[in-house]
């Protein structure tokens, strides 16, 4: 059934406070960011802002969501319908193209860095994984299911073993936020390298442990592209013997 006019003003002026919390948090920071910011920037009342939301985090919230669901999905579906690869490919272009667009969207999450550090956010950065273990988990679990059926992966529970692999990843989320932390009050590329190197490697043991797959079957996440993480924009990563210079 087509939505009525009602509707698509609803969820167009959502939107738009949306658009304009995603702005705000680039400019600066979620932390730095005020609902008084939302609507001096879309010259609303707050009476008109708590129609559609009932705190800041319930924005960041809804926005996280609808960047899985309108840019991050549209862009791994294909890749998880495609009918020519395996379920290793399929596994390993997954986690290679999430990567890249969280990559692409490296100023925004870094201006988020205060929502997973701070304790008093800690409601808020539980809701935010929730939602994305909500929206992530199904097309995870469909490559699984297919990898037991091609006998490369061994188990009788696919929706449980992508939730593990989500929880593996929210680890290895919080060690990279940690170690960038680190990195910014003191610079160290050599623990970076080989910091980096190591959880690289070790998520792909555990990821191969939990699907029950051949050891060294699966390469998810290339050490390199997670180094970008600690240079300044536009930087080009060293070699490891320029980095011990």
């Amino acid at each position: 059934m087509a939505r009525s006019i009602k509707e698509e003003a609803f969820a167009a002026r959502r939107n738009e406070i949306l658009d304009a919390a995603r702005r705000l948090v680039y400019s600066k920071g979620y932390e730095q960011m005020t609902i008084q910011d939302i609507l001096d920037d879309l010259h609303i009342s707050k009476g008109a802002f708590y129609h559609y939301f009932d705190s800041k985090g319930a924005v960041l919230n809804a926005l996280v969501e609808r960047m899985v669901t309108d840019e991050v999905l549209p862009l791994v579906l294909p890749i998880v319908q495609a009918p020519d690869l395996s379920a290793v490919e399929k596994l390993e272009r997954y986690f290679d193209t999430s990567f890249r667009w969280k990559t692409a969207q490296k100023d925004f999450m870094l201006a988020l860095l205060s929502v997973w550090v701070a304790d008093e956010n800690a409601i808020v950065r539980q809701k935010m994984f929730s939602t994305s273990v909500k929206l992530v988990t199904p097309p995870l679990a469909e490559i699984i299911r297919q990898g037991v059926q091609e006998g490369v992966f061994t188990t009788d529970y696919p929706e449980q073993v992508s939730h593990a692999i989500i929880y593996i990843l929210q680890g290895l989320g919080d060690t990279i936020i940690e170690l960038f932390i680190s990195n910014e009050a003191h610079p160290d590329p050599q623990h970076i390298e080989s910091t980096v190197t190591a959880y690289t490697h070790a998520l792909s043991d555990a990821m191969e442990r939990v699907l029950g797959a051949p050891s060294g079957s699966l390469k998810l996440i290339d050490p390199n592209a997670l180094k970008e993480w600690f240079l300044p924009s536009g930087g080009a990563i060293p070699s490891p013997d320029l980095m011990a210079a």
